[in-house]
């Protein structure tokens, strides 16, 4: 069932229902409000299908999908890149989530009367060192971030603490026992916001376009001429990437996002070059570029 939770109680006009992966307090949702701070509903749904699915049948507006993290890379977030390529979607705007992992219990806890731990796989890997130091001891359960909180919430259970965002904290009236337990603080993990239609930035804003293109028999050094047609435009590629294509064995799809200015006529030529030369091509979408 979807978790509905306002981002803000003053709505001006109709906010937009977005939905994400997760339980009110996921990184996901601090997406959305990092975002659509004016007003969204923020809807949670249990796995990218069923975000993918919400979208596709206009029960939302728009779908708040993980694309990269700094850490981790593109792992584990396949799914949302095909089906932004594949289906239609369109990326209508960027955001960066500074993932700030926080060790959290019921109140009055103290760090020395926790036994368990439930963790999430991801944030068990990026704060192994903490967990040593703090905690060397305590059980490590696999678990989920906000939901894990959720659940501590409601089942009052002494002893056990979760490693959640300092929303989830804040969501279900837990105690942050130590904060920023992640050994890297350089975590941050990117999100592309999907909709039904495009809705390309004023021109002249500082932009990013993502697309994906496939090359199938195109003979020696079509990889190196595709990627040429934004090099003699000078249009700076801010990232490439080639994965494989699900039910197509040994088929690849390249992703590229591209740096530009919203509007630049050198970047509608670039893609018309480039569609000259490759089997497929997939504009998933123009939107303004992420600025901290």
């Amino acid at each position: 069932m979807p978790i509905e939770s306002k981002t803000t109680s003053s709505p001006a006009a109709r906010a937009p229902r977005v939905a994400y992966e997760g339980q009110p307090g996921a990184y996901s949702e601090m997406a959305i409000r990092q975002t659509y701070g004016s007003g969204a509903f923020a809807v949670g749904l249990p796995d990218f299908p069923a975000v993918h699915e919400s979208l596709r049948n206009g029960d939302v507006d728009l779908a708040a999908l993980p694309v990269e993290n700094t850490l981790a890379g593109t792992a584990n977030l396949h799914d949302n890149w095909d089906v932004l390529a594949g289906e239609g979607f369109h990326a209508v705007a960027e955001t960066v989530v500074h993932v700030h992992h926080c060790l959290m219990a019921l109140p009055g806890t103290r760090i020395q009367d926790i036994h368990e731990v439930r963790v999430h796989p991801q944030p068990i890997i990026q704060c192994r060192k903490h967990l040593q130091e703090l905690l060397p001891r305590a059980t490590i359960a696999r678990g989920d971030t906000a939901a894990s909180a959720r659940e501590l919430s409601e089942t009052r259970e002494a002893g056990v603490a979760v490693i959640a965002s300092k929303l989830a904290a804040e969501t279900y009236g837990l105690e942050i026992l130590h904060e920023g337990m992640e050994d890297d603080p350089s975590n941050f993990t990117r999100f592309l916001f999907a909709a039904l239609e495009p809705s390309p930035p004023p021109a002249g804003t500082a932009s990013k376009t993502s697309l994906a293109f496939t090359l199938d028999n195109a003979g020696p050094g079509s990889l190196f001429r595709a990627l040429g047609v934004f090099a003699l435009r000078d249009i700076d590629l801010a990232r490439i990437e080639s994965r494989p294509i699900p039910g197509a064995p040994w088929r690849y799809r390249f992703f590229v996002d591209l740096h530009l200015v919203a509007g630049d006529p050198k970047v509608d030529r670039a893609l018309e070059h480039l569609g000259e030369m490759v089997t497929e091509l997939s504009v998933i979408g123009t939107y303004a570029a992420w600025n901290e």
